[in-house]
């Protein structure tokens, strides 16, 4: 929800929404991620008694076992901010404000890994989480726009926000061969999760007076934003977003938009994992903007990513001494819908 209040040359606004964190999902038949971490771990602790003089045990290998997991996750990022502006003169005005960051999010799930009665049956491997996620933290904004003739150039800079979550953990079960995959979410330990600074730089042109177009530069300062085991010294640079859209009144009530954005990330092999990776990415969007009365609009738009896959080549694959490659790859498609009243 967004509002601004002017009088004179100030503008005191606001908004309340979710501006981060990635929304909920529930994962009945586990997740591959979480299963290969398994199956690593299964491995490696079948190697001692392999290795073993006089028992020579065998490796147990995922074609001698069945896992059955299961997961929900959820991630949001609250925020609140309010800020003044001031139009300093016909041409340009400043901004400055605060933004109040409140993450909760959590895990809950299991995975068991039971051998096939073909090798004996039993257990090898039972986990259970049940853990949820707070932290806050507090972002300064300055921005300024100005005004040339048919330009419009417009700058805002967010400040890195120091935001640490801490773990509140109902029920957290697991082997001693779990403990990377799983140990992070014990109760009571803090990750560090910065949001990390951002400047903004806008410029927009208007052909004539019901034609607009506009391109933009984003820059995330994510290498030196702190991560769950520092993982940001792994970043090569931070994140690069190039965009540009254009606007058309079709009529006195309808404006259609379309605009697309390529990210640009830093990332390499050591950053990636499979709790956690990231893929660059190009996408579109399409909007649409109908006027219903002097006071009031309806907004649509419909936006869909398509992202790089990432290859990672490891030659001790999870820790177990063998080679192998993890295929990064995800998609994204997101509605959006709002309506605008004039007080």
């Amino acid at each position: 929800m967004f509002a601004a209040y002017k009088t004179g040359d100030w503008t005191l606004s606001g908004f309340f929404g979710i501006t981060g964190g990635g929304g909920k999902a529930s994962f009945d038949d586990g997740l591959p991620m979480f299963d290969a971490a398994a199956m690593a771990g299964i491995f490696q602790g079948s190697i001692p008694g392999h290795l073993t003089p006089g028992v020579q045990s065998p490796l147990v290998t995922p074609n001698m076992y069945d896992i059955n997991s299961a997961m929900d996750g959820k991630q949001y990022i609250y925020s609140l901010q309010l800020g003044l502006t001031y139009k300093i003169n016909d041409w340009l005005s400043a901004f400055a404000g605060g933004r109040m960051n409140y993450f909760t999010g959590g895990y809950k799930g299991f995975l068991n890994a039971h051998l096939k009665e073909a090798y004996g049956g039993g257990e090898l491997m039972n986990l259970e989480l049940d853990c949820d996620q707070t932290g806050w933290g507090l972002t300064p904004v300055l921005g300024v726009d100005a005004k040339f003739g048919k330009f419009n150039i417009g700058a805002k800079y967010e400040f890195k926000t120091n935001l640490n979550i801490e773990n509140k953990t109902n029920n957290l079960k697991y082997p001693d061969s779990a403990e990377s995959l799983v140990g992070s979410y014990k109760d009571g330990v803090n990750t560090p999760n910065d949001i990390p600074s951002m400047l903004s730089v806008a410029v927009a042109y208007e052909f004539i007076p019901v034609l607009r177009a506009s391109v933009e530069y984003h820059f995330f300062d994510d290498k030196n934003a702190g991560m769950a085991n520092g993982k940001q010294k792994f970043l090569t640079k931070g994140t690069n977003e190039y965009l540009a859209g254009i606007e058309w009144d079709v009529t006195k009530q309808l404006t259609v938009s379309c605009g697309g954005q390529i990210t640009d990330y830093g990332l390499s092999n050591d950053y990636q994992s499979d709790t956690s990776f990231s893929c660059d990415s190009y996408t579109l969007g399409f909007g649409a903007k109908l006027k219903l009365s002097e006071r009031a609009a309806l907004n649509v738009g419909y936006m869909w990513t398509t992202y790089d896959d990432y290859t990672k080549v490891s030659q001790n694959y999870n820790g177990t001494g063998l080679s192998g490659t993890n295929v990064y790859s995800r998609t994204n498609k997101v509605f959006g819908l709002s309506i605008d009243y004039r007080f």
